[in-house]
């Protein structure tokens, strides 16, 4: 007997049982088949850009042999022929769907080479006509297809608008003028809609196949020739089926499911571009959660930004190599505005320099609490002394970075945000200028110092009174303010330096500041009457007055006088004190002296033996 306590507990026990068959079930594939896409592809890749309908005719054949050998539905053997269509119960791969696809395509092109060869031979207009048949009743298996559960809403859209194309197309032919313009209309209104639904480069291909429409349609309208007819053409922008709005909205609302859940594109500065490279997805990704990861990472901050600018590097040498061989991206000239990829390349540089400049500022706060600690007597952290010079260096990197944000791609007319990394290239100018101030403090060169002090106040003033009063950039008023501070205290001991006069290279460490007079203590008195140095050692029992004993100084060995002198001197002659014999001369003569020859033969016997 069955009573109602136990219906509730028969209840009680499905409810149970039910969750364990949950976990178990597959999830759903969708299916997205960009259908203008493929065909447009497809069309300028074999024959169509230079009008070669029978290339592409035989392109279709091959590749619907090659879908029915990889699907494995080929229609009998080599002797036997058995048609097989394409069911949903085929849709277990998106592949079958391609199928009907290229059979449409594949009449409509065969339908379009007996256009151009009807000039000549008329008849052929009847085949024509029969292929273009052919091609609408393979669009319209195309279109029960998608119109399955596992094609989203994009993809249905897309086989409506080919049917109504295609249908459009044969009507035309026929010169059923009306039921051409409500076809080719409704197509155009389907693109339309998925034009303003898509991202810019998908919407591209739209928006041509759109203004490829509008002749067709005019000259229906001019053939039906009454106004009521140009009047249906204005209104079938508004008619269009319930069926067709429903799945408007159905692809609105799945293209914000699935922005939500994969990355597919990204607006920056007022323009969306697409995504395609997972790469280039899985960094933007990270970039969303950074700021997040950032205010949890502690003390490694600066190790996460670096990990992060690794990647940051990938996306942007991926990007590059697709804009290498993107032809739209070599077609653009400097006037005509950027490509999607090239716009993603700006965009990624734009991240990559903020996030280098947010690094460096994390550094640059990690100097500055080393030099007030170490001008507190305390040891810093790390156990490396900072110096004024290492904190100049940061913020010319920074200045740097920021020259380059201002000649990004794209971004020369944008006057906001030219306006914008101005401000702060002003403010960093005037913390570059206050720590090249503190260096030459150290070396207490006053003057210089003095000036650097002044330039710094001109930078902090015209960039505070720049700065906005909310958002991002209103964070540096406080920064700015606290610099101006140091900067009047710094600047007027520098002036008291100046005028105490004690100017020079100190004996100091670099980034210590040297005490006025420390180099002037050891010179003594007589040396430095000029300079005013108050020295309480004079007043002591040892002053430093005079260097006793003076220093050794090198005097010339002979003056110059008497070496110019010697040539004037006339010695006296010395003849009377040699002892000479003067050797009579022949014939009577007086004699000379023998002379020094006659002397030495005589010594050494050189004359030879007297006879």
């Amino acid at each position: 007997m069955v009573t109602e306590g136990n219906i509730a507990e028969n209840e009680d026990n499905a409810v149970k049982v039910q969750p364990k068959e949950t976990p178990a079930a597959k999830p759903k594939v969708v299916y997205t088949i960009e259908i203008l896409k493929i065909i447009k592809d497809a069309q300028q890749q074999h024959g169509l850009r230079h009008g070669d309908y029978q290339r592409y005719r035989g392109y279709c054949t091959r590749r619907i042999r090659r879908l029915r050998k990889t699907l494995h539905l080929p229609q009998g053997d080599k002797r036997h022929f058995k048609k097989r269509e394409v069911t949903e119960q085929h849709l277990k791969d998106e592949k079958f769907i391609y199928i009907p696809l290229m059979l449409a395509e594949r009449a409509w092109g065969y339908a379009m080479q007996l256009r151009q060869e009807a000039n000549t031979e008329p008849r052929k207009k009847f085949h024509l006509v029969s292929r273009l048949r052919k091609a609408a009743s393979y669009a319209v298996q195309l279109q029960t297809l998608c119109e399955a559960e596992v094609c989203d809403a994009r993809t249905k859209l897309e086989a409506q608008a080919y049917v109504s194309w295609i249908v459009g197309v044969l009507h035309f032919e026929l010169k059923l003028w009306k039921s051409a313009m409500k076809n080719l209309k409704e197509a155009q209104v389907v693109y339309e809609k998925l034009m303003s639904a898509l991202n810019e480069e998908d919407a591209l291909l739209y928006k041509q196949k759109v203004e490829e429409l509008t002749p067709s349609l005019r000259y229906c309208a001019y053939n039906i020739g009454d106004q009521a007819g140009i009047e249906d053409l204005m209104q079938l922008r508004s008619q269009t089926h319930g069926d067709l709005l429903h799945s408007l909205d159905s692809l609105m609302i799945q293209s914000k499911e699935h922005s939500a859940e994969v990355l597919s594109e990204v607006s920056w500065r007022g323009r969306s571009v697409a995504v395609r490279s997972e790469r280039v997805r899985v960094f933007l990704l990270a970039e969303r959660s950074l700021d997040a990861s950032l205010g949890q990472a502690g003390a490694d901050k600066i190790e996460l930004l670096e990990s992060h600018l690794m990647d940051c590097k990938d996306a942007i040498q991926v990007i590059k190599e697709e804009v290498k061989q993107d032809p739209n991206s070599k077609n653009r000239t400097q006037g005509s505005g950027l490509s999607s990829l090239q716009y993603l390349h700006s965009y990624l540089m734009y991240i990559r320099l903020e996030r280098t400049i947010q690094r460096n500022l994390l550094l640059a706060q990690q100097a500055k609490d080393n030099l007030k600690t170490a001008g507190n007597g305390q040891q810093p952290s790390e156990g490396k002394k900072t110096r004024p010079q290492d904190l100049v260096r940061l913020y010319e990197i920074i200045l740097q970075n920021l020259g380059e944000l201002q000649q990004l791609s794209g971004m020369e007319d944008d006057a906001q945000y030219q306006e914008s990394v101005e401000v702060r290239t002003k403010t960093y100018k005037a913390f570059r200028c206050f720590y090249i101030a503190e260096s030459l403090a150290a070396l207490r060169r006053w003057r210089d110092c003095v000036a650097l002090y002044s330039r710094a106040t001109a930078y902090a003033s015209d960039a505070a009174s720049s700065l906005p009063s909310s958002g991002e950039l209103a964070t540096l008023k406080p920064e700015l303010a606290t610099l101006e501070a140091a900067i009047d205290s710094n600047k007027y001991s520098a002036l008291a330096y100046s005028v105490l006069g004690t100017e020079g290279t100190p004996d100091t460490e670099p980034g210590t500041v040297a005490k006025p007079g420390a180099k002037l203590k050891k010179v003594p008195l007589a040396e430095r009457l000029g300079e005013y140095y108050e020295d309480p050692s004079l007043a002591s029992k040892s002053p430093n007055v005079i260097k006793l004993p003076p220093d050794m100084q090198p005097i010339p060995a002979k003056p110059l006088f008497f070496d110019l002198a010697q040539n004037q001197l006339e010695f006296p002659s010395l003849e009377d004190k040699l002892d000479v014999k003067i050797k009579p001369a022949a014939g009577g003569g007086s004699g000379q002296p023998a002379g020094i020859s006659g002397f030495v033969k005589g010594l050494w016997g050189w004359g030879g033996a007297k006879k």
